[in-house]
């Protein structure tokens, strides 16, 4: 396996894009019409594709999105998560669960992301 891509589909790419710029304190590798993406710790990728683009390219009949999260984005970190909390609710995240130790030995933040992707920011705990 050369790399891993984790791809959301998104309704607002451009404000998408500027949360997670926000979230992991840097730019976007790229960022082009249907398509951006931003390298992640450990070698992953996290996508972000404009919902018109993953219609186009599977079907016009792909279904609706929902309200109800259907994947989570589980970033775990080799730092404290409390300053990447910050940075998430100062760009647009809403908390869903506070930061506290998880009985899988993490500490770990729920959030939504400003289209209501879930996600974690984890750290592994002693």
């Amino acid at each position: 396996m050369a790399a891993t891509h984790c791809i959301l589909f998104v309704r607002d790419a451009a404000a998408q894009r500027d949360f997670y710029a926000a979230l992991l304190a840097r730019p976007p590798r790229l960022d082009v019409p249907g398509m951006c993406e931003f390298e992640l710790p450990g070698g992953a990728v996290l996508g972000l594709m404009p919902e018109a683009g993953i219609r186009r390219l599977l079907s016009q009949d792909w279904p609706a999105p929902t309200d109800t999260p259907r994947s989570e984005l589980y970033l775990l970190l080799d730092e404290d998560p409390a300053p990447w909390l910050a940075r998430a609710l100062a760009a647009g995240a809403e908390l869903i669960s506070p930061l506290q130790a998880r009985n899988w030995g993490h500490q770990a933040a729920y959030l939504r992301d400003p289209e209501g992707h879930l996600l974690a920011l984890a750290q592994a705990l002693d």
